[in-house]
């Protein structure tokens, strides 16, 4: 196979940007560094399409050394034909090579093996003569041996090695799972008479071509709990009319022998292992896009702006042991701590409203953060009544706790706040949440930040590596300060290892900030592959070179400062965002032009250009902000057609869930959200979106509530 020119095929790319990208990969550059600084050589395509590519460039890699092992093996036993090889050849997926490779796959003991060890093959090969002469029963005499005692059990054996012959032919193979994926259907019975969220399958049934993917990942899950039994049905003779078909030849006795064998084939061998392969294919796509709308979510909620500057109380709800309080300044130090118990069964709220405007007098405080755990809406309803009785601009946000507690355990949160308990940590990172959501959450396994569907039953090594992608994509989209950047987040760094990252900290330690981005060369296992990774996307706002507060590369900073001489523009100037000249020259004699005069890509100038018009910009400061609080309602405050603000907080398959400010999130189901037809809900929301939905209805005691995006009034 030529791997590049399939990939060229499969990504509609150009074969230039194939075989540069395929380079830049194997030259052992990270997917950040190629789609941010070599845009010339891919033709400026992004993470998410490299990251694609690589995938497939590793699956196609690997397809291949699994050809040869295959291709030895076969050598090996002296089988291997043209026919073959050129099968192998032709393969394009795991699943064909495993299929002509399996005649020839070193077999447990098996009913074909048994009767060839008993000498039964040739009259196998004679009855699949199927000649019209032939009587089988006079056939089998000559093979009638110590362990072949009767003609039926010469014609069994004879049968069972048809069976499998016909079971191993790749072919057969390949029609019968095209017949059984486009006219199979799935169908699930229920166990027992308490099927609890899987009640609707207790019997139920749906073509397996077009079983909606969240459906294959829910099914799954109900039987492994044993709640389901999963079957695909498939009309047995539509199979076995196609295998006759292909091998039986005439009407003769020995052909119905063949048909007997191919009915046996398909019954015990083929159709459960096609079955099998054809639910694991529907359960990997399945997996496949559930990872891919997990990691969007992750994308869209590690974007999301942060809300700089503000001292912050984060608030840690529980009941029995209290209400967790730490108040962190606008850079996320934590300047106070303590303990309120609001809710029950203490409902101690005039001693907790004491604490807590003596807090926000003492320190400046000007928004709440407050975890939606335990004890959510109580501490929410609280929270507002201060809010009214300071009546001093405060607001607040309910944040989400997915992995807060997994954190505060952590031997991370325990080296960052040894002096503080569990629960606390859990409080200042709820504060640090709402501050800077990407700088707090890179602390957490993204599995566990909560914003998929059944992300506990997808293959974890798959999920993780791609969630780890999207979190490295994320952090050097945005750029890290050097100064003031924690060890976790520094490793998420393109190029940067933990080890290196702990060593930038301890540099940063001993010889204080970092003035220029050059003093990264002197910390210890920083080599020049890895400056040449990382440095891009470091950020040293107290450099006296402009440059180093912005993405601009190292490599590009001669051909940046030649611009700047050009267009009579200085550091200072940069500074205070006087450009003017610098546009004005960029629009008069055109990039192209530009760009051959400096010695550099067009795509090269247009990035130095836009980090010269905002260095030390946050990409996330373009985004809308969080959506913040001042007041507080509750499920039972719902009623039917109340137009409502809400912030989506999640993304799956058959909707959007969105945070409208009652503790419960809603549900807008895909078939609520546009007036037309949309085939995911990812293609019109992202998390952290701000929207305008309507209630269709609130049901108090099951805690649900359904919305719709779409005007009721219109």
């Amino acid at each position: 196979m030529d791997i590049q020119k399939q990939l060229q095929q499969e990504f509609s790319l150009k074969p230039w940007q194939i075989e540069n990208t395929l380079k830049l990969i194997d030259d052992g550059n990270t997917i950040p560094f190629i789609a941010r600084y070599r845009k010339e050589a891919t033709g400026s395509l992004d993470d998410q399409v490299l990251r694609e590519l690589n995938d497939r460039l590793a699956y196609l890699r690997n397809l291949e050394e699994q050809k040869e092992k295959v291709i030895a093996s076969i050598t090996e036993q002296e089988l291997m034909t043209d026919e073959i090889m050129q099968a192998i050849d032709g393969a394009k997926t795991m699943t064909e090579l495993d299929d002509i490779y399996r005649p020839f796959r070193p077999k447990r003991k098996t009913r074909a093996s048994v009767a060839k060890a008993k000498g039964l093959g040739g009259l196998a090969d004679r009855i699949l003569e199927q000649n019209k002469a032939d009587v089988p029963a006079e056939l089998a005499k000559d093979y009638l041996n110590d362990e072949v005692e009767s003609i039926e059990d010469a014609l069994q054996g004879a049968r069972d090695i048809i069976a499998e012959s016909v079971s191993d032919n790749a072919d057969d193979r390949k029609l019968l799972r095209y017949a059984i994926r486009s006219n199979g259907v799935i169908t699930t019975k229920g166990t027992d008479d308490d099927l609890g969220v899987y009640e609707m399958y207790a019997d139920y049934s749906e073509p397996v071509k077009s079983i909606a993917q969240h459906r294959t990942l829910a099914i799954n899950r109900g039987e492994k709990e044993g709640k389901l039994k999963v079957a695909i049905d498939f009309d047995k003779s539509i199979a076995t009319d196609l295998l006759i078909s292909r091998h039986v030849i005439n009407t003769s006795a020995c052909a119905q022998q063949v048909i007997e064998a191919i009915e046996d084939a398909f019954t015990r061998l083929i159709f459960p292992s096609v079955e099998r392969e054809i639910r694991n294919e529907i359960t990997d796509k399945a997996n496949e896009t559930s990872i891919k709308v997990f990691g969007e979510n992750t994308r869209n909620l590690l974007m999301q702006p942060p809300v700089k500057g503000r001292v912050t109380i984060g608030l840690d709800p529980g009941y029995r042991t209290g209400c967790k309080v730490a108040v962190v300044s606008g850079t996320g130090k934590v300047l106070d701590t303590g303990v309120i118990y609001p809710a029950p069964p203490h409902s101690k709220i005039d001693e907790a409203k004491k604490i807590i405007k003596a807090l926000v007098k003492k320190h400046g405080v000007q928004m709440f953060a407050i975890g939606n755990g335990t004890a959510s809406h109580e501490t929410e309803v609280f929270a507002a009544e201060v809010i009214k009785e300071l009546d001093c601009g405060i607001t607040y946000m309910v944040v989400s706790e997915a992995g807060a507690s997994v954190y505060s355990a952590s031997k991370l949160a325990a080296e960052e706040f040894p002096q503080f308990d569990v629960s606390l940590r859990s409080a200042v990172s709820i504060a640090r949440r709402l501050q800077d959501p990407l700088a707090e959450l890179v602390k957490i396994d993204p599995k566990a930040i909560g914003v998929g569907q059944y992300q506990h039953d997808m293959p974890q090594k798959e999920l993780g590596a791609a969630l780890d992608g999207v979190v490295e994509d994320c952090v050097n989209s945005v750029g890290v300060d050097l100064n003031t950047a924690s060890p976790q987040l520094l490793s998420r760094v393109a190029g940067v290892s933990s080890a290196v990252a702990k060593n930038i900290v301890k540099f940063r330690e001993e010889n204080g900030h970092f003035t220029s981005r050059s003093q990264l060369t002197k910390v210890s296992k920083l080599g020049p592959k890895a400056f040449e990774q990382c440095a891009g996307f470091l950020r040293v706002a107290e450099s006296d070179n402009v440059l180093d507060n912005t993405a601009v590369h190292p490599e590009s900073y001669k051909a940046a400062s030649q611009l700047l001489k050009i267009c009579g523009v200085t550091d200072e100037d940069i500074r205070e965002g006087n450009i003017a000249t610098l546009k004005l020259k960029v629009k008069t004699d055109g990039t192209s032009a530009l760009a051959a005069e400096l010695g550099i890509g067009e795509p090269t100038l247009i990035d130095i250009v836009d980090e010269l018009s905002k260095p030390g910009r946050d990409p996330r400061d373009e985004l809308p902000q969080p959506m913040l609080r001042s007041d507080v309602m509750g499920i039972e405050d719902l009623k039917a057609g109340m137009e409502l603000k809400g912030t989506v907080r999640n993304v799956i398959d058959f909707g959007a869930f969105v945070d409208i400010g009652v503790h419960q999130d809603g549900l807008v189901h895909i078939s609520q959200i546009a007036n037309r037809y949309i085939k995911h809900p990812s293609d019109v929301l992202k998390v952290g979106d701000i929207v305008t939905v309507w209630v269709i209805s609130a049901d108090a005691q099951k805690k649900r509530i359904s919305l719709t995006m779409k005007n009721p009034n219109k």
